[in-house]
């Protein structure tokens, strides 16, 4: 995904403030052997693509003065009311380097799997992205995660996933954690027993009923 900036001279709270009023957001590039280097982007440009997954998760072309840099997106900063990015941060990335950096899961095949179709359960996405290491050009946009087996009882942990090739995941905490469980619809596990208590007084009541007398003879 590529992008425009635009170097700046200024810096401070004061130039901040208005370059934001033109239209511009101020921002930060560092990283790698180079010194850090102030940029603008436009605002509006800016504010669009910050809603695209991609632009959070992937490796970004960022043109300055005509020329293109590999760069991640690493930190932004919001205005707390209004629709305002108020600064952004970007770091180099180096080919030969490894990184950390999130990645999306996207899910697909729950409502085709035994669980949801045919045994009453829902699947619970507990986690939406993992945190990975690996080079630049192995980084996924995301990571597609098939539910199509899920089965009642079952969770889905995340050494249950195809990771693409060069791609490790980084855990904290857990090694194995759960990124998907199946939970029993509350309707669903209510009719069983509704059924068995209806059994069970029904079966006293047909115990205590008198034999029907035999009828008279004439």
């Amino acid at each position: 995904m590529k992008f425009v900036a635009f170097e700046r001279a200024k810096q401070g709270t004061g130039a901040s403030r208005r370059l934001r009023i033109t239209g511009r957001t101020p921002g930060i590039v560092y990283g790698g052997a180079a010194e850090p280097l102030l940029i603008e982007l436009d605002h509006n440009a800016l504010w669009h693509a910050l809603k695209k997954e991609a632009f959070h998760s992937t490796v970004l072309d960022m043109e300055i003065g005509g020329t293109d840099h590999k760069v991640l997106l690493r930190d932004v900063q919001m205005h707390p009311f209004k629709q305002l990015i108020l600064h952004i941060d970007f770091q180099r990335v180096d080919a030969t380097t490894k990184l950390h950096m999130k990645v999306p899961l996207h899910y697909s095949g729950d409502e085709n799997s035994p669980a949801v179709k045919t045994e009453g359960c829902i699947a619970n996405h507990v986690v939406t992205e993992i945190e990975v290491l690996c080079l630049p050009s192995d980084l996924p946009e995301f990571i597609a995660v098939d539910l199509s087996g899920l089965k009642k009882g079952a969770s889905l942990h995340l050494n249950d996933i195809n990771l693409p090739k060069g791609v490790t995941a980084v855990t904290h905490g857990k090694n194995n954690p759960v990124l998907v469980s199946v939970v029993v619809i509350a309707a669903a596990a209510e009719a069983p027993a509704a059924d068995a208590a209806a059994a069970a007084a029904a079966t006293p009541a047909a115990k205590g009923k008198p034999a029907a007398k035999p009828a008279a003879k004439k």
